[in-house]
């Protein structure tokens, strides 16, 4: 499930994550992205619905928990402040981010400029969607909180939520020398959606 925040040239996606790294250890908690809506052309009447295209990331958080650690530690937390096409950069990790990371989450968001100034993108291209979506804040972070790994889901419910990112997490196992059995119980449901 991903919730999508549309303006005009920008969008904030929110979504609950999943993923195992090369370690064999499990992450998950909340994903956000900031990306920017690919212009369409107008099709149909003036009533027909219009193709929306979420294409392009700038910019991404994932305020995540390792499940071997605590629920609400975000000993995961992190951010891409970049990416290369669709690639994103290497983790940077920040203690800011781990202390406090709904206020970290609301600041970052709340300077979209800086955002796009640092993932390469001119803000003047997001200059009408700047301010609605700083107004949205409050309701981006309280949506993102609903992902957040504080209360811990069981894996079933992880995997209602992520299921669509199943090829990802074969993938992210491929990476694996010897993943242990209970890895691969966990991963189970995932290793079955096709």
């Amino acid at each position: 499930m991903q919730i999508v925040y549309s303006f005009t040239r920008l969008a904030v996606v929110v979504r609950r994550w999943f993923e195992i790294g090369p370690d064999a250890t499990m992450e998950h908690g909340t994903r956000v992205e900031l990306r920017l809506l690919e212009p369409q052309e107008h099709r149909g009447t003036e009533s027909a619905a219009q193709r929306l295209v979420v294409d392009e990331a700038v910019w991404r958080a994932d305020l995540f928990d390792r499940l071997d650690r605590p629920a609400g530690s975000f000993s995961a937390a992190h951010h891409h402040p970049t990416f290369d096409g669709v690639e994103p950069s290497d983790r940077v990790w920040s203690d800011a981010l781990t202390a406090d990371p709904w206020g970290w989450l609301a600041a970052q968001l709340a300077d979209v400029e800086g955002l796009l100034r640092a993932g390469g993108v001119d803000p003047a291209l997001a200059a009408d969607d700047a301010d609605d979506l700083r107004e949205q804040v409050p309701h981006i972070v309280a949506a993102a909180r609903r992902f957040g790994p504080e209360d811990p889901m069981t894996r079933d419910g992880d995997f209602r939520l992520t299921r669509d990112a199943a090829e990802r997490v074969r993938r992210m196992l491929d990476l694996i020398d010897a993943p242990d059995a209970q890895v691969l119980e966990h991963l189970g449901p995932w290793l079955a959606q096709r």
